[in-house]
């Protein structure tokens, strides 16, 4: 994959071509399919529905109830968690039905993204269409998708416990940060199987350093933001660029030991959130003023062009999540635009490779 044809005849370069082109829509496919399972992620976390299914079964879980009894077996099972009685008390079996469909979705999804990447790797392993030095590679990709589906279900048990109408801060957050790890692993390996032949940027080392930057910041401005949801901290405070009239809000160091204002305390933790996002915005809008300023190659020209409207759109909506209260339209939209704005980053990254 990562090699360089031109040195191979026509033919066979030619040969290469084609395996690597086939191979990078397939990685582009995966990719795209995680971004969608993020954005169905939310919308469970949004709606409350990711307790509806209490039962961890890969594979008879592919199949949703087929009669009235299962139905009813799997409500009854629902009613003895503490989200029903907290909650959801007096939900009848239709009101189940809709929250348990969207939990089916979004675990049959993260199925049929396992289907969709070990299928492929298969057949491309047997045709020779990739490395046999590679191989290891895409198996462990293969397995941090298997370790991030059993964390999605580390992270619903944790639902379970005694009153407690939602799941653990932490394993969500756990759950979060797997998911951008696997999803940046498979960008990144898609890119450089698309386009593995770097190209020579002179004095473009000061903006690779920037982007790279700029990639650690996307992550953490997630994770901070996995916390604030995990938290429910954007249900208060819901001002905007002060705090309810401060710039550093009351209450910030209210908890001890102090490192526990970090992942506890929700005005702490909206504030993180919000400050890392203005550095993000800061950091990314400069890497474009200093990226226009140079003669880059088109591609890179125009993944900065995006980088730079993504943050742009992502700031944009998080503003208005936090102003409309965590409207769920606006927060679905917030948690896509976010891996959207990793992928923009990741990728000019990823087009300056050759900068010196």
């Amino acid at each position: 994959m990562p090699f360089d044809d031109r040195t191979f005849p026509s033919a066979e370069a030619a040969g290469f071509r084609r395996n690597r082109r086939r191979v990078a829509i397939w990685l582009f496919a995966v990719a795209y399919m995680l971004w969608g399972m993020v954005l169905l992620g939310g919308a469970t976390r949004l709606t409350g529905s990711g307790l509806s299914i209490m039962e961890w079964a890969p594979l008879s879980g592919a199949l949703p109830p087929l009669d009235h009894a299962e139905w009813t077996r799997l409500f009854n099972e629902y009613k003895q968690i503490p989200q029903y009685a907290l909650a959801h008390h007096g939900m009848d079996l239709a009101g189940f039905k809709q929250i348990f469909w969207l939990e089916w979705i979004h675990r049959a999804w993260g199925r049929l993204m396992g289907v969709v990447f070990l299928l492929p790797l298969i057949w491309f392993a047997a045709t020779g269409a990739i490395e046999r030095r590679m191989l290891p590679k895409f198996v462990l990709l293969f397995a941090l998708g298997a370790l991030q589906a059993a964390a999605g279900w580390f992270m619903v048990a944790s639902g379970f416990f005694p009153d407690t109408t939602a799941v653990s801060p932490y394993r969500l957050v756990i759950h979060l940060a797997l998911a951008l790890v696997l999803f940046g692993a498979i960008l990144v390996t898609a890119l450089t199987t698309a386009d593995p032949v770097p190209i020579s940027i002179p004095g473009g080392h000061r903006l690779r350093r920037l982007c790279q930057a700029a990639v650690g910041l996307v992550g953490l401005t997630i994770i901070a933001g996995g916390f604030t949801a995990g938290l429910h901290a954007g249900l208060t405070d819901n001002t905007f660029p002060l705090m309810d009239g401060h710039l550093i809000p009351d209450g910030y160091s209210a908890l001890n030991p102090p490192l526990l204002n970090l992942t506890e305390n929700p005005v702490a933790v909206q504030f993180n959130h919000r400050l890392l996002a203005t550095m993000t915005a800061v950091t990314i809008l400069t890497a474009c003023a200093v990226g226009f300023r140079m003669k880059l190659p088109a591609n890179a020209r125009m993944a900065m062009g995006l980088l730079g409207g993504a943050v742009v759109l992502q700031y944009a909506l998080g503003i208005a999540t936090l102003l409309s209260v965590v409207a769920i339209p606006l927060a679905m939209a917030h948690q896509g635009a976010a891996v959207l704005l990793l992928a923009a980053a990741l990728t000019a990254t990823h087009t300056l490779r050759g900068a010196k």
